[in-house]
Parts: C-alpha cells; structure tokens; sequence
C-alpha cells in the first residue's frame, strides 16, 4: 500500500514587501487565511501530513494560530529554517542574516520527509483540482521523476507591484529549464512587450520523491562554494530543479493548471484575494468556514 503524500509547506518568509507574517492574515468570510484553503485542498486530494518549514522567532505566532488548528484534521510536524543548517564544511559568512531560500528551506526538510512529497509557497492559492492532479502524479512515482504545476504567466501578477516568476521552457511536456525573471510588471506582458504572458510559470507547487535531496545537497554546495559569501544570495527551489534537468539527474513532468492562481504580495492584493476567495465560496466551491 502507498503511503500517502506529504505537504511541504514553505512558510519561513516574513513578507517584507507585504509587512508582516502575511502566512497568517485572514482572507476568507471566516478569516480564513490562504493556506488555510491550500491545507484544505490538499485533505480533500489525499495528502496525509503537512510538515511546515518556518522561522524559528515566529514559532509561537505560527503555533497558535495555524498548526493548533490544522491538527484536528491532518498530522502535523513544523521544522524550522535556520541561516547556520548547512551542510559540513560551510559557514555563516559575516553580514548574512536572511535566510538561504526556498531550495535551502527544503534541504532543510530532508530527515523529516520519507515519501512522495508536494511542495508550495504558504501564501499562494493553487486550486483544489491542482492538488488533487499532483497527488494523483505522486501516488505512481518512484525514484527521480518529479512533477511541476504550471501557471500562465498573466495570471500570476500583482496589481501592487512587479513580481519575480520563474519563466518556464517545457518541452514535449516536461520542464526543460527554469529562468528566475525579476521586476516583471503588467506593463511588461502583451504583444510585442517583454512577455506575451502566455508562458508558462513555476508558483513553486512541485511533485517530489525523496531521492530529490540527495540532488538538492549537491546544488546547495556548488551554491554555496560559489556565492555563500554574498549576504544576499538565495538558493532557489525553481533553478536547484533545472540544474537537475541539465545534468540529465531528473526529469519533470509539467502538469498545466487550468485552476485560477492567486497570492499576496503587497498589501493591495489582500483585498482581491479576499473577493476571489468570496466568489469560490459563493459558487459552493468552498464551505463557509473551514476547520472551524
């Protein structure tokens, strides 16, 4: 019998654009938050655990008020993202006071997850039928094909500001690489601009086995032994996948949503997210009140 997937939470970012722990700001009819619709989702698709990578001084905020509620419906383990968990050999240069990012924040979770796994940003919402396709992909997978749910690039922008995306090329439906665009505003998506918004995005929601740490480890070094020194630099999820793809390591399956993304960013998105989630709950997508 497969063991059911586990949901690997990325939530150690503190939103600075947004100001405040953004993780746990209510957006549903209920006050609701976004991962509370994400944790929801991923109940509904058959995810046993969610594990949440988070900082270690926002512990006891995030205790109280997302695991203590999540624990009545699903198992729950929280690890934490520390600047100094790195692997043997390496140091903490001086001036580095940010965390290593999101490749670094699931290198983090390596002793912790045993089995397929999903990954995703705490402040994103995917769509229910996009967790339950992942964790369909996921209850047939061994060894190092993994998976990645797309987004079209139009439908993952900000009416607050520009964004970074994670700017696909796929290629007889798999991922072939992974560019990091930074700055990109509605102003750079439409004909004969910078983008057509068409492309296809990574929102951070992976489908993984375990055999992806032993790759993250490696990527985490090259990383570390070419830009530790830099206080600002961060070992992202998106580029640590396509390097994997380069060498021929792994390969990933794109699984192309047809569900509505949406996320906060700036404080100017809370108000849209807020109608979006109305809207679903209005059309019976979502129950009035989740985990109540």
């Amino acid at each position: 019998m497969r063991m059911a997937p586990t949901l690997l939470v990325l939530a150690a970012g503190m939103g600075s654009r947004y100001g405040g722990l953004k993780q746990i700001d209510p957006v549903g009819p209920a006050g609701e938050t976004v991962l509370d619709y994400a944790v929801h989702d991923a109940i509904r698709a058959g995810f046993g655990e969610a594990v949440f990578v988070i900082r270690r001084e926002f512990e006891e905020a995030f205790a109280s008020a997302v695991t203590a509620k999540y624990a009545r419906a699903i198992a729950v383990r929280t690890l934490f993202q520390a600047t100094d968990d790195l692997p043997p050999g390496f140091d903490v240069p001086a001036g580095r006071e940010r965390p290593w990012g999101t490749g670094h924040a699931v290198w983090c979770a390596r002793e912790a997850v045993g089995g397929p796994f999903a990954v995703i940003n705490a402040d994103d919402f995917y769509g229910a039928s996009s967790f339950s396709r992942l964790a369909a992909f996921l209850g047939g997978e061994v060894g190092t094909r993994y998976a990645m749910v797309g987004f079209r690039l139009a439908n993952t922008l900000s009416e607050g500001g520009s964004v970074s995306r994670g700017v696909c090329r796929v290629e007889g439906g798999r991922l072939a690489s992974v560019t990091e665009e930074r700055a990109i505003a509605r102003a750079d998506v439409g004909p004969g601009r910078r983008f057509s918004g068409h492309e296809t995005v990574s929102m951070n929601f992976w489908g993984f086995t375990p055999s992806l740490f032993e790759g993250l480890d490696s990527g985490l070094r090259a990383f570390l032994a070419a830009s530790g020194s830099d206080p600002a630099a961060e070992f992202y999820l998106p580029a640590a996948v396509s390097g994997l793809v380069a060498s021929g390591s792994a390969t990933v399956e794109v699984i192309p949503s047809a569900d509505t993304w949406f996320g906060i960013t700036y404080r100017e998105d809370r108000l849209l997210v807020a109608a979006a989630i109305r809207a679903l709950v209005d059309a019976g997508a979502y129950p009035a009140r989740l985990f109540a």
